[in-house]
């Protein structure tokens, strides 16, 4: 009987373990996609910051070297 009882015990572990994995699994997905889309939307607005004031850089030195 006491193994009976340590077997249902361990079977609802496992069976309370998949759902809370069932559960949690799609929330934690969601919270990592909307992370990773703002990850790389700040990635792509960086590289944008970036590009202008390289061109910002490259346009200034060639006003310079012409005013030379």
């Amino acid at each position: 009987m006491k193994d009976a009882r340590n077997v249902l015990r361990i079977i609802g572990m496992i069976l309370l373990g998949v759902f809370v994995f069932a559960v949690v699994l799609p929330l934690v997905l969601k919270v990592v996609g909307i992370t990773l889309v703002f990850i790389i939307g700040l990635a792509v607005l960086l590289i944008k910051v970036a590009v202008t004031l390289a061109i910002a850089y490259l346009v200034l030195v060639g006003i310079r070297a012409l005013l030379r």
